[in-house]
């Protein structure tokens, strides 16, 4: 289960980096409303140590880095989720001055990502748990 988990937040990761270099492109760095930069790297910044400290776990076999992964993975959801609820405003057509860059945001990459990382998510705790 535990290599599983890195392989699914692996790929979640390559999503979210899609998704990221959308916003990127859409001005992300520029908006006054949406997404903000510091909300975005905090979440990126939690998933990778998150992720490096998950790898260190399956190869030092060592449980404290493994939870420690799994809690700043839950920290990474909940950034996610705001993410998400900013998104879904912006979508809705409420900015109404200016579009914010993550109304780019294609809806089956947004659902996607935010799948893989709850199955992460569940993955990493069943490897935890042993089983």
């Amino acid at each position: 289960m535990g290599w599983a988990a890195l392989i699914v937040w692996i790929v979640t990761a390559a999503g979210g980096l899609v998704l990221g270099g959308q916003w990127w492109r859409h001005g992300g760095t520029r908006q006054s409303s949406g997404i903000r930069p510091t909300r975005l790297a905090t979440h990126v910044l939690l998933a990778v140590i998150g992720l490096s400290l998950w790898l260190a776990f399956l190869l030092a076999d060592v449980s404290l880095l493994g939870v420690l992964a799994m809690v700043l993975l839950g920290g990474v959801i909940a950034v996610g989720v705001s993410m998400l609820l900013i998104w879904l405003r912006g979508r809705s057509g409420r900015e109404a001055t200016e579009l914010p860059a993550e109304t780019a945001f294609p809806l089956p990459l947004v659902l996607l990502h935010g799948v893989l990382g709850l199955t992460t998510l569940a993955l990493g705790l069943l490897a935890l748990l042993g089983t």
